[in-house]
Protein backbone atom coordinates (compact mmCIF):
# COMPACT_ATOMS: atom_id res chain seq x y z
CA UNK A 1 0.00 0.00 0.00
CA UNK A 2 1.09 3.72 -0.59
CA UNK A 3 -1.05 6.47 0.71
CA UNK A 4 -3.65 4.06 1.40
CA UNK A 5 -3.99 3.26 -2.41
CA UNK A 6 -2.82 -0.54 -3.69
CA UNK A 7 -0.38 -0.78 -6.46
CA UNK A 8 -0.02 -4.15 -8.87
CA UNK A 9 3.55 -5.66 -8.04
CA UNK A 10 5.28 -6.86 -11.04
CA UNK A 11 7.49 -9.85 -9.78
CA UNK A 12 10.89 -8.84 -10.38
CA UNK A 13 12.74 -10.44 -13.77
CA UNK A 14 15.79 -10.54 -15.96
CA UNK A 15 14.71 -7.16 -18.10
CA UNK A 16 14.23 -7.16 -21.68
CA UNK A 17 15.11 -4.41 -24.37
CA UNK A 18 11.89 -3.67 -24.20
CA UNK A 19 11.67 -3.57 -20.71
CA UNK A 20 14.75 -2.18 -20.16
CA UNK A 21 13.56 0.92 -22.78
CA UNK A 22 9.95 1.29 -20.53
CA UNK A 23 12.12 1.75 -17.40
CA UNK A 24 14.28 4.30 -19.21
CA UNK A 25 11.55 6.24 -20.63
CA UNK A 26 9.71 6.32 -16.96
CA UNK A 27 13.01 7.38 -15.50
CA UNK A 28 13.67 10.11 -18.25
CA UNK A 29 10.05 11.60 -17.10
CA UNK A 30 10.97 11.16 -13.13
CA UNK A 31 13.98 13.32 -13.95
CA UNK A 32 12.45 15.90 -16.23
CA UNK A 33 11.07 17.77 -12.80
CA UNK A 34 12.76 20.75 -11.16
CA UNK A 35 13.78 18.93 -7.70
CA UNK A 36 12.82 21.67 -5.84
CA UNK A 37 9.67 22.35 -7.24
CA UNK A 38 8.19 18.56 -7.12
CA UNK A 39 7.38 17.12 -3.39
CA UNK A 40 9.17 13.44 -2.99
CA UNK A 41 5.87 12.08 -2.48
CA UNK A 42 5.26 12.74 -5.97
CA UNK A 43 8.30 11.75 -7.19
CA UNK A 44 7.56 8.51 -5.03
CA UNK A 45 4.39 8.07 -7.03
CA UNK A 46 6.36 8.15 -10.45
CA UNK A 47 8.36 5.60 -9.03
CA UNK A 48 5.62 3.51 -9.04
CA UNK A 49 4.44 3.93 -12.28
CA UNK A 50 7.53 1.72 -13.11
CA UNK A 51 5.88 -1.27 -11.07
CA UNK A 52 1.96 -0.35 -11.98
CA UNK A 53 3.04 0.26 -16.44
CA UNK A 54 6.39 -1.36 -16.92
CA UNK A 55 5.22 -4.13 -18.53
CA UNK A 56 2.56 -2.60 -20.34
CA UNK A 57 4.94 -0.32 -21.88
CA UNK A 58 7.53 -2.60 -22.75
CA UNK A 59 4.58 -4.14 -24.97
CA UNK A 60 3.84 -0.94 -26.53
CA UNK A 61 7.85 0.02 -26.95
CA UNK A 62 7.97 -3.72 -28.90
CA UNK A 63 4.84 -2.96 -30.40
CA UNK A 64 6.21 1.00 -31.63
CA UNK A 65 9.26 -0.86 -32.82
CA UNK A 66 8.00 -3.44 -34.97
CA UNK A 67 5.39 -1.19 -36.65
CA UNK A 68 8.98 1.28 -37.27
CA UNK A 69 10.61 -1.87 -39.07
CA UNK A 70 7.40 -2.67 -41.03
CA UNK A 71 8.02 -0.61 -44.00
CA UNK A 72 10.69 -0.02 -46.67
CA UNK A 73 14.21 1.25 -46.72
CA UNK A 74 15.33 4.12 -46.39
CA UNK A 75 12.26 5.25 -44.76
CA UNK A 76 12.15 2.26 -42.04
CA UNK A 77 16.09 3.80 -40.81
CA UNK A 78 14.86 7.22 -40.56
CA UNK A 79 11.73 5.73 -38.37
CA UNK A 80 14.04 3.59 -36.27
CA UNK A 81 16.70 6.40 -35.81
CA UNK A 82 13.88 8.86 -34.38
CA UNK A 83 11.98 5.75 -32.26
CA UNK A 84 15.03 4.54 -30.53
CA UNK A 85 16.39 8.40 -29.49
CA UNK A 86 14.32 7.59 -26.54
CA UNK A 87 11.80 10.10 -25.32
CA UNK A 88 9.38 9.95 -21.93
CA UNK A 89 6.28 8.36 -23.57
CA UNK A 90 4.04 10.40 -21.84
CA UNK A 91 0.74 9.81 -24.44
CA UNK A 92 1.16 6.36 -24.15
CA UNK A 93 1.69 6.18 -20.61
CA UNK A 94 -0.99 8.64 -20.00
CA UNK A 95 -3.40 6.40 -22.13
CA UNK A 96 -2.74 3.24 -20.15
CA UNK A 97 -3.30 4.59 -16.69
CA UNK A 98 -6.81 6.14 -18.11
CA UNK A 99 -7.62 2.63 -18.68
CA UNK A 100 -6.01 1.64 -15.53
CA UNK A 101 -8.77 3.71 -13.80
CA UNK A 102 -11.50 1.58 -14.35
CA UNK A 103 -9.74 -1.78 -14.86
CA UNK A 104 -6.75 -4.05 -16.54
CA UNK A 105 -4.65 -2.55 -19.16
CA UNK A 106 -5.98 -5.08 -22.00
CA UNK A 107 -4.34 -5.47 -25.22
CA UNK A 108 -6.72 -2.78 -27.02
CA UNK A 109 -5.29 -0.50 -24.89
CA UNK A 110 -1.29 -1.24 -25.24
CA UNK A 111 -2.38 -1.26 -29.62
CA UNK A 112 -4.18 2.30 -28.82
CA UNK A 113 -1.09 3.73 -26.46
CA UNK A 114 1.00 2.67 -29.73
CA UNK A 115 -1.20 4.29 -32.08
CA UNK A 116 -0.46 7.62 -29.56
CA UNK A 117 3.03 7.11 -29.79
CA UNK A 118 3.18 6.42 -33.60
CA UNK A 119 1.16 9.27 -34.58
CA UNK A 120 3.77 11.90 -32.03
CA UNK A 121 6.60 10.42 -33.53
CA UNK A 122 5.28 10.75 -37.28
CA UNK A 123 4.57 14.49 -36.13
CA UNK A 124 8.41 14.79 -35.06
CA UNK A 125 9.80 13.59 -38.57
CA UNK A 126 7.21 16.45 -40.35
CA UNK A 127 8.28 18.87 -37.88
CA UNK A 128 11.84 18.43 -38.39
CA UNK A 129 11.15 19.12 -41.89
CA UNK A 130 8.79 22.12 -41.45
CA UNK A 131 10.97 23.66 -39.23
CA UNK A 132 14.88 22.43 -40.98
CA UNK A 133 15.10 21.31 -37.18
CA UNK A 134 19.23 19.85 -36.92
CA UNK A 135 18.57 18.15 -33.31
CA UNK A 136 16.29 16.26 -31.29
CA UNK A 137 16.66 14.39 -28.20
CA UNK A 138 20.43 14.92 -28.30
CA UNK A 139 21.09 13.73 -32.08
CA UNK A 140 20.25 14.70 -35.03
CA UNK A 141 17.30 15.05 -36.94
CA UNK A 142 16.46 11.91 -39.03
CA UNK A 143 16.47 14.75 -41.65
CA UNK A 144 19.81 15.62 -40.90
CA UNK A 145 20.48 11.95 -41.88
CA UNK A 146 18.72 10.73 -44.50
CA UNK A 147 17.11 14.01 -46.09
CA UNK A 148 14.14 15.89 -46.22
CA UNK A 149 12.01 13.92 -48.35
CA UNK A 150 12.62 10.69 -46.54
CA UNK A 151 12.25 11.65 -42.99
CA UNK A 152 8.56 13.09 -44.47
CA UNK A 153 7.84 9.54 -45.62
CA UNK A 154 9.11 8.00 -42.48
CA UNK A 155 6.40 10.14 -40.78
CA UNK A 156 3.69 8.95 -43.69
CA UNK A 157 5.10 5.31 -42.95
CA UNK A 158 4.51 5.52 -39.26
CA UNK A 159 1.33 7.51 -39.45
CA UNK A 160 -0.68 4.48 -42.10
CA UNK A 161 0.83 2.19 -39.47
CA UNK A 162 -1.40 3.57 -36.99
CA UNK A 163 -3.96 4.08 -38.42
CA UNK A 164 -4.04 0.57 -39.60
CA UNK A 165 -4.09 -0.20 -35.80
CA UNK A 166 -6.72 1.82 -34.77
CA UNK A 167 -8.99 1.11 -37.71
CA UNK A 168 -9.53 -2.41 -36.09
CA UNK A 169 -9.34 -1.55 -32.20
CA UNK A 170 -11.32 -0.02 -29.87
CA UNK A 171 -14.90 1.23 -30.35
CA UNK A 172 -15.95 3.46 -33.35
CA UNK A 173 -15.84 6.76 -31.39
CA UNK A 174 -12.32 6.07 -30.95
CA UNK A 175 -11.59 5.80 -34.62
CA UNK A 176 -13.50 9.06 -35.57
CA UNK A 177 -12.03 11.05 -32.85
CA UNK A 178 -8.69 10.09 -34.09
CA UNK A 179 -9.12 11.39 -37.65
CA UNK A 180 -10.69 14.68 -36.03
CA UNK A 181 -7.49 14.79 -33.93
CA UNK A 182 -5.43 14.31 -37.12
CA UNK A 183 -7.26 17.00 -38.58
CA UNK A 184 -6.30 19.45 -35.92
CA UNK A 185 -2.90 18.01 -35.70
CA UNK A 186 -2.63 19.61 -39.34
CA UNK A 187 -4.75 23.19 -38.72
CA UNK A 188 -2.68 23.80 -36.12
CA UNK A 189 0.53 23.34 -37.97
CA UNK A 190 -0.78 25.56 -41.04
CA UNK A 191 -1.80 28.36 -38.30
CA UNK A 192 1.53 28.53 -36.97
CA UNK A 193 3.37 28.29 -40.42
CA UNK A 194 0.73 31.45 -41.70
CA UNK A 195 2.27 33.41 -38.42
CA UNK A 196 5.32 33.16 -39.24
CA UNK A 197 5.07 35.93 -42.16
CA UNK A 198 3.65 38.24 -40.05
CA UNK A 199 3.34 39.42 -36.58
CA UNK A 200 0.13 38.54 -34.81
CA UNK A 201 0.04 39.38 -31.23
CA UNK A 202 -2.31 37.35 -30.28
CA UNK A 203 -2.80 34.86 -27.39
CA UNK A 204 -6.00 33.16 -29.08
CA UNK A 205 -4.28 32.21 -31.98
CA UNK A 206 -1.18 31.11 -30.39
CA UNK A 207 -3.53 28.70 -27.90
CA UNK A 208 -5.64 27.97 -31.03
CA UNK A 209 -2.05 26.36 -32.33
CA UNK A 210 -1.19 24.91 -28.91
CA UNK A 211 -4.93 23.24 -28.53
CA UNK A 212 -4.34 21.69 -32.02
CA UNK A 213 -0.99 20.62 -32.40
CA UNK A 214 0.17 19.60 -28.59
CA UNK A 215 -3.53 19.32 -26.58
CA UNK A 216 -5.63 17.52 -29.09
CA UNK A 217 -3.52 14.41 -29.32
CA UNK A 218 -3.09 13.82 -25.71
CA UNK A 219 -7.17 14.26 -24.91
CA UNK A 220 -7.94 11.67 -27.26
CA UNK A 221 -5.36 9.45 -25.77
CA UNK A 222 -7.00 9.95 -22.50
CA UNK A 223 -10.36 9.33 -24.26
CA UNK A 224 -9.59 6.26 -26.24
CA UNK A 225 -7.59 4.93 -22.82
CA UNK A 226 -10.98 4.71 -20.68
CA UNK A 227 -12.98 3.94 -23.23
CA UNK A 228 -10.95 0.13 -23.66
CA UNK A 229 -13.01 -0.25 -20.18
CA UNK A 230 -16.24 0.14 -19.01
CA UNK A 231 -15.88 3.99 -18.07
CA UNK A 232 -19.07 5.64 -17.79
CA UNK A 233 -18.88 8.69 -20.20
CA UNK A 234 -18.97 11.63 -17.41
CA UNK A 235 -15.21 10.40 -16.70
CA UNK A 236 -14.37 10.06 -20.43
CA UNK A 237 -15.44 13.83 -21.11
CA UNK A 238 -13.39 14.19 -17.50
CA UNK A 239 -10.56 12.63 -18.57
CA UNK A 240 -10.14 14.07 -22.02
CA UNK A 241 -10.55 17.91 -20.41
CA UNK A 242 -7.59 16.48 -18.08
CA UNK A 243 -5.36 15.32 -21.27
CA UNK A 244 -6.14 18.58 -23.19
CA UNK A 245 -5.15 20.92 -19.66
CA UNK A 246 -2.27 18.63 -19.67
CA UNK A 247 -1.48 18.92 -23.23
CA UNK A 248 -1.56 22.69 -22.80
CA UNK A 249 0.90 23.20 -20.08
CA UNK A 250 3.33 20.66 -21.56
CA UNK A 251 3.47 23.15 -24.54
CA UNK A 252 4.10 26.35 -22.55
CA UNK A 253 6.69 24.44 -20.54
CA UNK A 254 8.23 23.81 -23.83
CA UNK A 255 7.74 26.70 -25.09
CA UNK A 256 9.70 28.61 -21.74
CA UNK A 257 12.82 26.13 -22.33
CA UNK A 258 13.25 27.20 -25.68
CA UNK A 259 14.41 30.48 -24.11
CA UNK A 260 15.66 29.76 -20.72
CA UNK A 261 16.23 25.42 -21.21
CA UNK A 262 19.48 23.97 -20.98
CA UNK A 263 20.14 22.42 -24.39
CA UNK A 264 21.84 19.44 -22.82
CA UNK A 265 19.28 18.73 -20.68
CA UNK A 266 16.45 19.24 -23.54
CA UNK A 267 18.54 17.64 -25.97
CA UNK A 268 17.09 20.19 -28.54
CA UNK A 269 18.99 23.18 -29.85
CA UNK A 270 18.02 26.48 -27.98
CA UNK A 271 16.09 29.41 -29.75
CA UNK A 272 14.83 27.28 -32.26
CA UNK A 273 11.61 28.69 -32.06
CA UNK A 274 13.08 32.18 -32.03
CA UNK A 275 15.21 31.64 -35.03
CA UNK A 276 12.06 30.54 -36.81
CA UNK A 277 10.34 33.10 -36.02
CA UNK A 278 7.53 31.59 -34.13
CA UNK A 279 5.94 33.76 -31.77
CA UNK A 280 5.47 31.50 -28.48
CA UNK A 281 3.66 32.77 -25.20
CA UNK A 282 7.04 33.98 -23.44
CA UNK A 283 7.85 36.04 -26.68
CA UNK A 284 4.06 37.31 -27.21
CA UNK A 285 3.91 38.56 -23.65
CA UNK A 286 7.46 40.41 -23.61
CA UNK A 287 6.48 42.26 -26.98
CA UNK A 288 3.56 43.83 -25.03
CA UNK A 289 6.22 44.79 -22.26
CA UNK A 290 9.04 45.93 -24.93
CA UNK A 291 7.96 46.92 -28.15
CA UNK A 292 11.68 46.97 -29.42
CA UNK A 293 11.58 43.15 -29.81
CA UNK A 294 9.91 43.33 -32.83
CA UNK A 295 12.64 44.57 -34.67
CA UNK A 296 15.11 41.79 -33.16
CA UNK A 297 11.80 39.73 -34.50
CA UNK A 298 12.16 40.65 -37.43
CA UNK A 299 16.03 40.07 -37.50
CA UNK A 300 15.11 36.54 -36.67
CA UNK A 301 12.79 35.82 -39.47
CA UNK A 302 15.82 36.99 -41.83
CA UNK A 303 18.10 34.31 -40.64
CA UNK A 304 19.85 36.30 -38.07
CA UNK A 305 21.42 34.32 -35.10
CA UNK A 306 22.68 37.21 -33.49
CA UNK A 307 19.26 38.72 -33.37
CA UNK A 308 18.13 35.34 -31.94
CA UNK A 309 20.35 35.90 -29.60
CA UNK A 310 18.97 39.67 -28.14
CA UNK A 311 15.42 38.72 -28.50
CA UNK A 312 16.05 35.35 -26.67
CA UNK A 313 17.94 37.57 -23.98
CA UNK A 314 15.20 40.42 -24.14
CA UNK A 315 12.39 37.60 -22.95
CA UNK A 316 14.05 36.77 -20.21
CA UNK A 317 14.81 39.75 -19.26
CA UNK A 318 11.46 40.87 -19.47
CA UNK A 319 10.42 37.91 -16.87
CA UNK A 320 8.02 36.06 -19.46
CA UNK A 321 9.85 32.81 -18.73
CA UNK A 322 8.36 32.88 -15.40
CA UNK A 323 4.71 34.07 -16.03
CA UNK A 324 4.41 31.18 -18.31
CA UNK A 325 5.85 28.82 -15.93
CA UNK A 326 3.23 30.30 -13.68
CA UNK A 327 0.17 29.39 -16.36
CA UNK A 328 1.63 25.63 -16.67
CA UNK A 329 1.35 25.03 -13.13
CA UNK A 330 -2.35 26.34 -13.58
CA UNK A 331 -2.84 24.81 -15.90
CA UNK A 332 -1.76 21.71 -14.64
CA UNK A 333 -4.10 22.06 -11.46
CA UNK A 334 -6.59 22.55 -13.62
CA UNK A 335 -6.41 19.08 -15.05
CA UNK A 336 -5.85 17.52 -11.75
CA UNK A 337 -9.21 18.66 -10.86
CA UNK A 338 -10.89 17.01 -13.41
CA UNK A 339 -9.78 13.66 -11.53
CA UNK A 340 -11.81 14.11 -9.31
CA UNK A 341 -14.72 12.46 -10.46
CA UNK A 342 -13.05 8.94 -10.91
CA UNK A 343 -12.57 6.88 -8.47
CA UNK A 344 -9.80 6.62 -6.20
CA UNK A 345 -6.82 4.08 -7.21
CA UNK A 346 -3.22 4.21 -7.81
CA UNK A 347 -3.51 4.95 -11.54
CA UNK A 348 -5.63 8.35 -10.50
CA UNK A 349 -2.37 9.33 -8.20
CA UNK A 350 -0.48 8.50 -11.18
CA UNK A 351 -2.00 10.69 -13.48
CA UNK A 352 -1.94 13.47 -10.98
CA UNK A 353 1.93 12.95 -10.35
CA UNK A 354 2.80 12.79 -13.85
CA UNK A 355 0.70 16.37 -14.72
CA UNK A 356 2.53 18.52 -11.95
CA UNK A 357 5.82 16.42 -12.87
CA UNK A 358 5.46 17.79 -16.26
CA UNK A 359 4.04 21.14 -15.53
CA UNK A 360 7.50 21.64 -13.12
CA UNK A 361 9.69 19.84 -15.79
CA UNK A 362 13.24 21.35 -16.91
CA UNK A 363 13.58 19.35 -19.47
Amino acid sequence: MNGGVAVRRIPPREPSGELAAARGAIAALRDTAHVEDVSPHTRARLGDAAELLADDIARVEALVASCGAGGVPPATGAADHLLRSGGKRVRPMALMLAASCFGAVTEGARELAAVAELIHAATLLHDDVIDDGDERRGSPTARRVWGNAVSVLAGDMLLVQALRIASRVGPRETWSELLATLGELVDGEVVQLRGRSALVADEDAYFAVVRGKTASLFRWALRAGARTTDAPEPAVDALGRFGEHLGVAFQLVDDVLDYAGDAERTGKTLLADALEGKVTLPLLLALARDESLAAELTGCRAGDAGAATRLAAGVRAAGTCDVVRARAVAETERAVRELDVLPPSAARELLAAVARDLGARAC
